[in-house]
């Protein structure tokens, strides 16, 4: 892999927000998914204090719920504290690479009008997408 962009934008190409997911790594020592977690970058920012620069991210944390059977792909969740999801601010240093998420649809019909925009916000919980591309199959599984 030569070069790999996580984006975050209000609106992107003039159209609806962008919010990137990526995996964090939590623990080097555990292999794959139990040493990692997903988030999705809400906001990049930086700042600077004693002269030094600090690139952040404000993200949301999806927690792993485990790995399905039928599928073989981890299943995580957006983690919501008292009705609202959990955020915090990270180094870039914790990213290792973009994550793709796949909502788990269930059995009800997606209405004709439904914006795919909206898929990280409207599901209760998604498949971890090991088949995005070799890398994600490597780390994540």
């Amino acid at each position: 892999m030569r070069r790999e962009r996580i984006r975050s934008t209000p609106s992107w190409r003039g159209r609806e927000a962008r919010h990137d997911c990526a995996f964090v790594v939590e623990d080097d020592t555990k292999p794959g998914m139990m040493g990692m977690n997903v988030v999705r970058v809400k906001l990049f920012f930086s700042f600077e204090y004693d002269g030094e620069p600090y690139p952040c991210a404000l993200v949301e944390w999806f927690g792993r719920v485990g790995c399905d059977p039928l599928t073989g792909l981890w299943v995580v969740r957006p983690d919501v504290t008292h009705g609202r999801r959990d955020m915090s601010v990270l180094h870039v240093d914790a990213f290792l690479r973009s994550a793709h998420l796949i909502p788990v649809y269930g059995s009800e019909k997606m209405p004709l009008n439904f914006h795919y925009s909206y898929s990280l916000d409207a599901f209760n919980s998604f498949y971890v997408n090991k088949y995005i591309d070799h890398h994600a199959n490597e780390i994540a599984f």
